[in-house]
């Protein structure tokens, strides 16, 4: 089994140990708002506005280009 040692000096890298730290929950917020989304533009009914769930299918493809572009992934 392989280690990963993440080490930060000092209070001045703080905020970057924050970061690394929370990772794990960055990527659970992003999935909760891809999952939002889906949810919004899949069970969407006649009377909401067309544009609207449109919106929801480009804001939801902007997520993943966006995660794509950083090599991320919610899988």
């Amino acid at each position: 089994m392989s280690k990963i040692i993440l080490e930060f000096d000092g209070v001045e890298e703080q905020d970057d140990a924050r970061t690394a730290l929370d990772g794990y929950k960055w990527k659970l917020a992003m999935w909760n708002l891809d999952q939002e989304l889906r949810s919004k533009s899949k069970y969407a009914s006649d009377k909401d506005d067309p544009n609207v769930v449109e919106a929801y299918y480009k804001l939801r493809e902007e997520l993943r280009d966006i995660l794509n572009t950083y090599n991320l992934s919610l899988d």
